[in-house]
Parts: C-alpha cells; structure tokens; sequence
C-alpha cells in the first residue's frame, strides 16, 4: 500500500509534468488536434482524456468517508459522459482546467492520512459496472494512468518535433545526500 507522503510526491510530479508539458505543447490548434493515431487521436484528445480521468476518479474519491474539502471545486464540475468526452476545444482553455485540478490534486493528497487508504471504495465504473477496491491502491491507478497517458503525449510533441525534457519521476524525489 502506498503511504500518503507516496501520494503527495506523486502529486508534486504530476503537476510539475502537466505544468511542463502544457508549457511544450505551443502548437497551432489545427497541429494539436490532427489525428496521430493515439488512443484518443490527437495531443488535444489525449490531453482531454487526462483531464477526463482526472474528473471522473476525483469524483469517486470524493465520496470518501474522509470528506476531503479539497475536491469540492472537482465535486461542482460536470462528470463527463464518456472517456473520449472532449472538455474543451483548444489547449489554453484545457491548460486553464488543467491548473485548477492538479491545485486539487496537491490540496487532496495533503488531506489525506494514513487511514484513508485502507478503505474499501465502492464505486461504479464508466460502463455502468459497480466495483468495490482499496482506496490507496486506486489513488496509485489514478497516478499511473495520468503518467501513462502523459508518456504518449510527450510522444506525440516528440513527433511533432516539440522536446519536452526529461520526465522522470526520479527529478522529483529529494536527494537525502545534500
């Protein structure tokens, strides 16, 4: 099971990543959105699901026990209606929503205590299937499938010519030698 300070690097990564990739992806929006055969077409589309995830697992979580005030302004969103949902049209406006969920992000992880992640969350899926898991390993899911699918968005700058840097997690995690 992950410990909360897992969680809470887990969240420093994810933003400074959201934050390096949006910064990269300065294309014109016909680039951003041309089909390139990833899961979701294009950068825009993949981008979009993230956000999509995103939503969809904070809204879950929300209904933890724990209460966690930080989700309230992700309890107020629409839930999207499919994983290919788009949520916006162009990358300043994604850019925009993408800010507001990884302060979320940060702001849940620091509320959440040990305890939490025992739980057994129950939820239903996106095909209407229900599903009951521990919570501490789902919130590790919900990192893994942001950085999975950030990787083929990385990809797909990289094709179009755009370096995003180095992405690992390890640039995160604090040199205890210093």
């Amino acid at each position: 099971m992950p410990t909360v300070a897992d969680l809470q690097l887990l969240a420093d990564y994810n933003a400074w990543m959201n934050q390096r990739l949006y910064e990269a992806a300065n294309l014109p929006s016909a680039d951003a959105d041309a089909p390139r055969g990833a899961f979701f077409g294009s950068l825009l589309g993949t981008l979009n699901h993230i956000a999509v995830g995103d939503i969809i697992w904070l809204k879950r979580f929300a209904v933890h026990p724990a209460g966690y005030r930080a989700l309230d302004p992700v309890r107020m969103l629409p839930t999207p209606p499919a994983l290919n949902h788009s949520l916006f049209p162009d990358l300043a406006s994604l850019a925009a929503l993408r800010k507001e969920l990884d302060q979320a992000i940060m702001l849940w992880t620091a509320q959440i205590t040990e305890p939490d992640l025992a739980f057994s969350l129950s939820y239903t899926n996106s095909r209407g299937i229900a599903a009951r898991r521990n919570f501490g390993s789902l919130v590790l899911h919900f990192f893994n499938h942001q950085t999975h699918h950030r990787g083929q968005a990385t990809t797909l700058l990289n094709q179009a010519g755009i370096d995003t840097g180095p992405t690992d997690l390890l640039l995160r995690i604090p040199d205890l030698q210093a």
